[in-house]
């Protein structure tokens, strides 16, 4: 089986929203092509670990009636390749690409796709504008978007005087929120990325309530996130391994950064100067 069949074949689940679970099973298929057509959903249950009900659940998520619909629309893929009119492409001699490879690949995809989108700086340049004037600045970032708000907290702390990560829940988080919008916030950032936890929209919806502005990075513009929010800024996800790869998201972070940074420039300077100064008094780096 040629990079090509296999390239066919994750093509099916391009674009597509899968669980852990279910990436774990198109792995298998990918990796056992040549007989991915002609396994049984026990065979493939049994060759990735997981239920009978499992596979049958994700053909479903693919948009198949069943498992059975799923098989053959892969027998044709396969075969269609195999019989069909010779190209080029099938003769060349190549290396067969790992799933790593491909999960690098698609990476650099979604970057380029990123800065395709940032060609028009408007919601960048309002959103440093909106998150530099909040005093403080709540950031939210729930399970897996929770190391971006962190990254993002931890750098925006050396040029905003006040910035507070939000990591309650409930009853608590509301009143985390309604304490910044006392102490005069006007805006929060956040970050939501799939699979998009309950709780985080909720979050949103109430941060809007109290009267915030929300700037919301997320991977797509049209996320469940993006209803929720005044500024989306869409920063697209790699979903090729069993978990997601957040390298377009985490590019955003230090962009967000900069334009922050550019929306008052004679604040920041002071303020990274002041902080080099209290570094060398202390001595926090090594020289």
């Amino acid at each position: 089986m040629t990079p090509s069949a296999r390239q066919r074949i994750l093509d099916l689940f391009d674009g597509q929203r899968l669980t852990p679970v279910q990436r774990r099973i198109a792995r298998i298929l990918v990796e056992h092509a040549g007989q991915a057509g002609y396994l049984s959903s026990g065979d493939l249950a049994t060759l990735a670990g997981v239920s009978q009900p499992s596979v049958t659940r994700f053909a479903t998520a693919l948009g198949f009636e069943g498992y059975p619909a799923l098989r053959d629309q892969l027998r044709v893929t396969i075969d269609g390749y195999r019989h069909g009119p010779s190209t080029m492409d099938d003769t060349v001699d190549t290396e067969p690409v790992s799933q790593f490879e491909q999960a690098l690949s698609d990476e650099a995809t979604n970057l380029q796709r990123l800065s395709d989108t940032l060609r028009d700086t408007g919601p960048l340049t309002e959103a440093g504008r909106l998150l530099m004037q909040s005093r403080p600045l709540p950031v939210l970032g729930m399970r897996a978007a929770g190391a971006l708000a962190g990254a993002f907290v931890y750098f925006a702390a050396k040029v905003h005087p006040d910035v507070r990560l939000l990591h309650e829940q409930g009853s608590l988080f509301a009143d985390r929120l309604e304490q910044a919008r006392a102490a005069g916030a006007v805006a929060m950032l956040a970050f939501v990325l799939p699979r998009y936890p309950r709780e985080a929209i909720d979050a949103l919806r109430e941060a809007r309530a109290c009267g915030l502005r929300v700037v919301t990075v997320t991977d797509s513009p049209v996320s469940p996130a993006a209803a929720e929010s005044d500024v989306v800024l869409p920063a697209p996800v790699g979903s090729r391994l069993v978990f997601d790869l957040h390298t377009a998201p985490m590019a955003m972070v230090t962009i967000l950064l900069q334009a922050m940074c550019d929306s008052a420039p004679a604040e920041t300077q002071e303020r990274l100067e002041a902080f080099e100064r209290s570094t060398a008094t202390r001595q926090i780096f090594l020289p």
